[in-house]
């Protein structure tokens, strides 16, 4: 067979690729050598195994993820701000539903502090800024308003929302408003 450029980033590449098209779990070591025409012998000088491929779509996922929410905050303040991170969710998941799968990954502890996560707390954090929240609500407020945009997200494409109205467009908008509002007003203990 003949050689065709294997390395670490573009097999990683090309696993998010597939993970997008088949789903996140079903991405292996042998899908992706038939993407290459390789054999899966082929990938191990590159890869461990599955799960170090899976582990690295993760990462790569959570990187794309966190430079979108980033230019997404630039400049922006309070709902504007909660509003253009909490799309920049929803349209990642909808663009790139195997890479978002790949950001729950539970990584080690080790390569979780050295991934993007932790620039996603920041920025929430940052957003949080606007609403004048201090510890421990601040953390309360950042565990909110993930469990909200991926619980969200989660069921709208698994088709939770598909069989009833309003439009899930209308809904995402008003979920949105009540966080504002419920930031805004933050219950005090």
């Amino acid at each position: 067979m003949a050689r065709v450029g294997l390395t670490p980033e573009r097999l990683t590449r090309a696993g998010a690729e597939l993970a997008d098209e088949v789903g996140f779990d079903k991405v292996t070591l042998s899908a992706l050598a038939g993407r290459f025409d390789v054999k899966v012998a082929s990938l191990y000088s590159h890869l461990k195994n599955s799960q170090d491929l899976k582990t690295k779509i993760a990462l790569l996922a959570l990187e794309e993820l966190a430079d979108q929410g980033a230019a997404a905050l630039a400049g922006r303040a309070g709902k504007d701000a909660l509003t253009a991170f909490a799309n920049v969710y929803r349209t990642y998941a909808r663009k790139h539903p195997g890479r978002y799968a790949a950001t729950q990954l539970r990584l080690d502890p080790e390569t979780a502090a050295v991934s993007a996560g932790g620039r996603h707390a920041q920025m929430m954090r940052a957003i949080l800024r606007g609403y004048d929240l201090t510890e421990p609500d601040q953390t309360n407020a950042v565990r909110l308003l993930g469990s909200v945009f991926h619980g969200y997200v989660s069921l709208e494409m698994g088709g939770g929302f598909s069989h009833s109205a309003p439009d899930t467009q209308e809904t995402w908008l008003r979920i949105l408003d009540a966080l504002d509002a419920l930031l805004r007003n933050w219950p005090t203990p």
